[in-house]
């Protein structure tokens, strides 16, 4: 079975571990409340998507 022939440095394990990292996701406002919304998605606040209106009314 192989073994490595030295230690792993902490500088070369970091080198190696530079693309691990956390990405902010891309928020957009919606056109239609204002709210901050995924991009792509319907607007979780009122369901608008596209000029049109998704999210049902609750009715009573």
């Amino acid at each position: 079975m192989a073994l490595p022939k030295r230690k792993t440095s902490k500088s070369r394990s970091a080198k190696r571990r530079t693309h691990y990292k956390i990405i902010k996701p891309g928020l957009s406002i919606c056109p239609n409340c204002g709210e901050l919304k995924s991009p792509h998605r319907i607007c979780v606040a009122c369901g608008f998507y596209k000029g049109r209106t998704f999210k049902k009314e609750p009715e009573e």
